[in-house]
């Protein structure tokens, strides 16, 4: 169902436009979602708590070296999530990036469990002082399975919350309480995910079995996948509308470029446009940052035409 609603074109025309009707199943959403995010993050957490001891370990690296190694892998996956995030609200929306992410999260700790449970994917135990590191084949194999879990945490880590919040209506009372019961549904699953893999699945892999240790993560995030698939028919989808980075942007370079400009008042010379599909509230104009209000200011030609009837 689409609704009509009519607005103020940029040059003082009127304009209509034609917003599809999001159907809200809230509720109905939410145990997939949560699902999803619960084996989701008792995957990543396990794999990823216990790396540094895996690699010096079975991998027999130096602690210099793998910490390295780590640090580089958490760190680029943190800087992934930029990446992540505008993909997801410029061309792909929430839903794509959250499936392909979840997938590729999936495919890279099957590859660190298989290069724990198949002894040509890594070296031999150390032999007294004798310790033979990775060769270059094993160690790229190890790499890969890094890459696919930095590009599944750069788009589940910017995408999973959100899109479970799109679930709910939030211009009604009931939408806004179930985003507040996401929220909390939310960490407290957060919470448990970490106790559970910082006692029982370290504990697996410190003194059991490093194949199983990794292989029950693996399996929690082919859980999730199922989960989060299953409940595709009901999904709200937002469609993306462009990223807040592209916006930033914009401001500072037509900042630049007006910065000769003079500053006149606000309420005749500013373009005082707010999308009809915003739910933001307007904020007041303030004399802070003032210069950042440039970009906002029209031509003489555009003034005529936006502010003259």
């Amino acid at each position: 169902m689409a609704l009509k609603v009519e607005g103020m074109g940029i040059n003082g025309d009127e304009k209509v436009e034609e917003v599809k009707e999001l159907n809200y199943r809230g509720v109905k959403a939410m145990p997939y979602v949560i699902g999803n995010e619960t084996f989701e993050k008792l995957g990543t957490i396990g794999t990823s708590t216990n790396l540094l001891v895996y690699l010096t370990t079975v991998f027999n690296m130096k602690s210099i070296i793998a910490t390295n190694l780590i640090n580089v892998f958490s760190g680029t996956c943190n800087f992934g999530t930029i990446g992540g995030a505008f993909l997801s609200d410029t061309y792909f929306g929430r839903y794509k990036v959250l499936g392909t992410a979840s997938i590729s999260s999936f495919l890279g700790m099957l590859v660190l469990t298989l290069t724990a449970a198949v002894t040509k994917l890594h070296p031999h135990k150390c032999v007294d002082t004798l310790c033979e590191g990775p060769t270059p084949w094993q160690m790229t194999f190890l790499l890969s399975g890094f890459v696919f879990l930095i590009i599944g945490a750069s788009g589940i880590r910017p995408c999973n919350l959100a899109f479970g919040a799109d679930q709910f209506n939030p211009n009604t009372e009931s939408g806004q309480r179930g985003i507040a019961s996401f929220f909390n549904w939310y960490y407290f699953t957060f919470t448990f995910a970490m106790m559970v893999s910082l006692t029982v699945i370290v504990y697996v892999q410190a003194n059991i079995n490093w194949a199983i240790g990794l292989g029950i993560p693996t399996f929690l995030m082919l859980l999730s996948c199922a989960v989060f698939f299953i409940g595709t028919r009901i999904y709200v989808r937002v469609p993306p509308e462009g990223s807040p980075l592209t916006s930033i942007f914009q401001v500072l370079v037509a900042t630049i470029k007006k910065r000769k400009l003079d500053l006149e008042e606000p309420s005749v010379s500013l373009l005082d446009h707010v999308s009809t599909k915003s739910i933001n509230l307007k904020l007041p104009y303030t004399n802070q940052l003032r210069y950042i209000y440039i970009n906002l200011f029209c031509s003489e030609k555009k003034k005529k035409h936006v502010y003259q009837p």
